[in-house]
């Protein structure tokens, strides 16, 4: 486990990548964000509230394509309580999985039940 990272926050970010580009995605989100998550749209420049909207969001990626996003680390943000993530973007096509030459930070804040609150995308 990461250094200075709760064991079930480290657990519960890496089993969301797991199973993001799987069909196992809709029905682990009441078991990984709060009701009242507050997401971004990045395509739109936009927040999402709730289950519903992120679905949604996630929904109109996969039925444009297939995006992929692999886990290369975890480690608290400087305030000490958000977990920053740092992931690379890809997308599967029909030739194998392509990867991004960058990596992103996906960092994560969560509530009381140790479910994410809010996730904010910046560049690595």
């Amino acid at each position: 486990m990461p250094e200075g990272i709760a064991p079930s926050r480290a657990a519960l970010l890496t089993r969301m990548y797991e199973v993001f580009a799987t069909d196992e995605r809709d029905a682990f989100v009441p078991h990984c964000l709060s009701r009242d998550v507050d997401w971004p749209n990045v395509l739109d420049g936009v927040r999402l509230h709730g289950h519903e909207e992120v679905r949604a969001y996630w929904a109109g990626q996969f039925a444009s394509g297939h995006p992929l996003v692999r886990l290369e680390g975890l480690r608290p943000d400087d305030d000490g309580e958000a977990v920053v993530a740092t992931v690379r973007p890809g997308r599967r096509t029909e030739t194998g999985d392509e990867w991004a030459a960058d990596t992103v930070e996906h960092v994560y804040s969560f509530d009381a039940e140790g479910l994410v609150s809010r996730m904010d995308v910046r560049q690595a």
